[in-house]
Formats: C-alpha cells, structure tokens, sequence
C-alpha cells in the first residue's frame, strides 16, 4: 500500500485484522460461515457477520481516534512553535550590538546550569508523572491545616506539647523526625499486614503478633484519569493559586520599601537592617532564644483558632491594623526624609586615550605620522610590545566610542598638559617627556644610548678646546670658534626612537538605564 493514501493503515502500529470465509458444510459459503483463522491450539471461533461489522467499526473509531490524537499534538505543537520565540528561552543575554543594555547574570540560563531545554512532549509527560506522584505531599499539607485550624483541639494540644518540649530542650530535635517515621511510616505499616479482625468472636482478644494476614502496602502513582489522578490536579490547581496570591502579596509589601523606588525610604530601611544585624551580632548570643521560640509557635498556632480569626476579620480590626500600617510608613517616611539626603548629580568620571604616532626607527630625520588612537599607551616595556604585537586602537577621534553604560559629558577632547604625572603614575620607563608644547613623550633610541658613552669624551675634549681657546688663547679667531662649537653640536645623535604618545581626556556621565521587560 501507498504511505499517502488516507485510508491506508499498513504502515501503522495498530493490529490489523485477518478474517476467512470458509465454506459451510455442505460446500457453499454462508452468511454464518464467518470464522476467523484457527488459533495456537488449532481450534476456531466463529464470528457472526454482525459481529465482525461491530469489531470492524470500533477498530475504525480507534484508528481514527489515534489519528485526530496524532494530528492534535502535531497542531498544538505548530500553534506553539508560532507563539513562543524562535531563539533559545534559557538565553537571556543582551545583543552584542545593544552598548546600553546592561549585562545582567541569568542564574536560570543554561549557561549558568546545564539543563535540558523546553520540550512539549517532555513537559507532558514530567507532568502527568509528577501529578501521579505529588499525593503525598498534598495529603501532608491537609494534615497541617487541619492541624493548626483547630479541627480537633486534642491533637492541636499534643503539637503544642511537643512544641514545648522542642523548645525547653532544643537537643530532642533529632528525635523528632526518627519518632515521625516510626509512629507515621512503620506503625501504619506493620498494622496494614496485621489487620484487626472484622468480626468479633466471645473470648477472643485481639494480638498483633502472628504470622502477617495481609499483603505489605506499596505506595504507587496514581493511574492517569483515575480518582487520585484527579484529585491532585484539583490540589496543584488551589496550590498554585494559593502560591501566586501569596507571592503577590509579599511583593506587594516588601517591593516598594526595598527596591529603592523611594531611595530615602529603602535607604532608611537599610540603615535600620544594618544597626540591628550588627546589634545581633554582638548580643545574639544574650537574648532568650527558647522563650522567644515557645512563645512564637504558641502565638501562631493560636492565630488559626477560629475564634481568633473571628476576631481578626472584623471590620474594626482590619480598619486598626490598616492605621497601623499607614502610620508606621509615614513615620519612615518622614524619618527618611529628614535624615537622608541623596546626590542628585550624575555620577562623573573622566576616560582617556593615547594618540601613537610612528617613525621608522632608520629614519632620523623624518617626521612622525599618526598611526592610531589607542586605550593604551604602548610604553617601551608594556607586554604587548615585548611580544611584537602592534597597538589596537582606532585610527580616527570619531571613532572612539564611551565606555558601555555611559555618555559624554564634554564637547570635546582636551590634551593633558600633566604628561609628566601620568609618565610617573604608570612607572614608564626608557622615555623622553616634553613639559612644554604639545607633550610628547617619545621612546628613546636604545642602541644611541649605549654608543653615547664613548661619544662622550669627544664632546668634553671639544668643550674643554673651546672653553680654553675663548678664555686663554688670545691666537684663535672667532671664526675658528664658530667651527669648533659646530663640530662639537654635530656630534650629538638623534635620542628619538620609534614611537611616540600623548594623553587626551575626556569626561564621562552615567546614563540611565533602561528597564528590560
């Protein structure tokens, strides 16, 4: 059979049914002679025509019930891929061609952890195997808040006794949960394979021991569209509302005092969070910490007692406890604003740049030209200049970009007159500084330093001839003076070498960032 034909079923994984006419008795097929092929054991079952009707239309409800299956996956996951974003969800980074978006550290990307990415199948299935799982911990959540709601006041004073226990002796701690697990977990156990009797018989008593009557109980998921099944999802579905209120409602109360939205009120209420943790850090160890345990864990455990939550949904308590907030904000408030007090001016800072130029190193005579503008200054003994590696930069002022996240605050570059401070801060050595004129500071040719020492002696002995011949020798001409100085200035070489630099500055300003979404 052809894979594009719409009625074709060879090519699926769906039984296909094999059924024979054989002849009746007497030779001739009938209408009741329909049986199918004879099974492992050589017999077979006859199969009325009506029957085979009934079996072939339920196989087509489920080859078609499959397909629409198949098709409806294959369109939802279309209809998302056309909805979520095409890039991968766990890069969150900012484009590299975007100076001012900040970079912020994504601790859920999988560059931080390696995860597997979204998947439709993959969330369909860890779904469905955690909701057949998640019973348990629903059930112990239904014990909590019949617990602490008071539903039966006994066991809410037996939680209160232990609790006291907990907090007079805080080393019994480590019993608690050894405790938990045998009276919660083994006792319930061991009574599932010792069942009390149903009836009861005159004389009998029951005992726990014996020989186990029924089968050790195992804890199993629950079967997907059964009862449970069910029922979890209604308690994911609470839970998560449950948790979404919850988050909104302490972001609605902590946000606005610590983002600093108001900078005097959440600078106010980090000052105060700092005085108390170091007060803490010195005194922590004075304070009564089992008195203020007990008492906390009765005061919330009374807090769910229905009278008390009577009391606390009135409206004349909901009116003293929204006073109460309202003052408490104006107080800081006003405390804020009268003892902190914010830097309104942007924040300043001043960038520089070094303008190289070049000279070949044979050329003595020629002329400097200007190469690049770089961030460094491309001193005789920087690495990159040891390893031959040539100044990064770029060639034109233009060009020259602010750090990321700020912005010019001056019109222009200005050159930096100080070039012996910045020679002098950065230790840069085998340099000649001007402190006059445009403030070049020049590399030093090398090899006419080390012949300047016996050049040396013949500037001293020319200077010593003219000194003498002007101040002794009454025989020598001016004009005989004139060349003798000459030769002696002629003798100096050229100390420049092959590069040189000055400094330009230029002020900076924070700019505002912008909020991403």
């Amino acid at each position: 059979m052809s894979s594009g034909q719409a009625d074709s079923i060879a090519n699926r994984d769906t039984p296909i049914p094999v059924v024979q006419i054989h002849p009746a008795d007497d030779g001739t097929p009938t209408a009741s002679g329909i049986r199918t092929p004879k099974n492992s054991t050589g017999t077979s079952h006859r199969l009325s025509a009506s029957k085979l009707k009934d079996k072939l239309e339920s196989l087509g409800d489920n080859v078609s019930r499959e397909h629409g299956s198949r098709m409806g996956d294959k369109m939802f996951n279309l209809l998302l891929s056309q909805v979520l974003p095409g890039e991968d969800l766990s890069d969150t980074s900012p484009p590299e061609d975007d100076p001012n978006t900040p970079r912020v550290k994504d601790r859920r990307s999988r560059t931080y952890v390696a995860r597997p990415n979204f998947s439709i199948p993959t969330m369909s299935s860890n779904f469905r195997r955690f909701n057949a799982r998640i019973g348990v911990a629903f059930i112990f959540q239904n014990r909590l808040i019949h617990l602490f709601t008071w539903k039966q006041p006994t066991q809410t004073l037996s939680f209160l006794l232990v609790w006291t226990f907990l907090c007079v002796d805080p080393y019994l701690l480590p019993v608690l949960p050894l405790a938990s697990g045998m009276f919660f977990v083994m006792v319930p156990a061991y009574l599932a394979r010792h069942p009390e009797p149903e009836g009861t018989v005159d004389g009998y008593r029951s005992s726990l021991g014996g020989p186990p009557l029924a089968d050790a109980k195992t804890i199993k998921p629950a079967p997907e569209f059964s009862k449970d099944f069910f029922r979890n999802m209604r308690d994911l579905q609470n839970c998560m509302e449950d948790f979404s209120r919850g988050h909104d409602a302490v972001l609605s109360l902590l946000t606005p005092l610590t983002n600093f939205s108001n900078e005097n009120l959440s600078s106010m209420i980090y000052l105060i969070l700092l005085l108390v943790s170091c007060s803490l850090f010195i005194t922590a160890h004075l304070l009564p910490w089992r008195l203020i345990a007990l008492l906390g864990g009765y005061a919330l455990t009374a807090l769910g007692h229905p009278t008390i939550q009577d009391l606390l949904s009135t409206p004349e308590t909901e009116k003293f406890v929204s006073d109460a907030e309202h003052e408490g904000r104006s107080m800081l408030l006003s405390l804020s604003k009268a003892d902190i007090e914010l830097e309104t001016s942007q924040e300043t800072r001043e960038v520089e740049i070094f303008e190289l130029q070049h000279r070949a190193l044979h050329d003595t005579v020629g002329e400097y030209e200007g190469f690049i503008f770089s961030p460094s200054p491309y001193s005789p003994l920087s690495p990159a200049r040891i390893s031959g590696d040539r100044p990064r930069g770029t060639p034109f002022f233009e060009d020259v970009l602010p750090p990321r996240g700020w912005r010019w605050s001056d019109k222009k570059w200005t050159l930096d007159l100080l070039s012996r401070e910045w020679v002098e801060d950065r230790c840069v050595t085998g340099v000649e500084v001007e402190i006059e004129g445009e403030r070049w500071v020049t590399d030093l040719h090398y090899e006419v330093l080390e012949s300047e020492g016996d050049k040396d002696r013949k500037r001293e002995k020319l200077k010593k001839k003219v000194n003498n011949g002007s101040k002794g020798s009454r025989d020598i001409g001016e004009q005989e003076k004139e060349v003798l100085r000459r030769a002696w200035e002629s003798h100096a070489p050229s100390r420049k070498g092959e590069w040189r630099r000055r400094r330009w500055i230029r002020a900076v300003e924070r700019m505002p960032v912008r909020s991403s979404e």
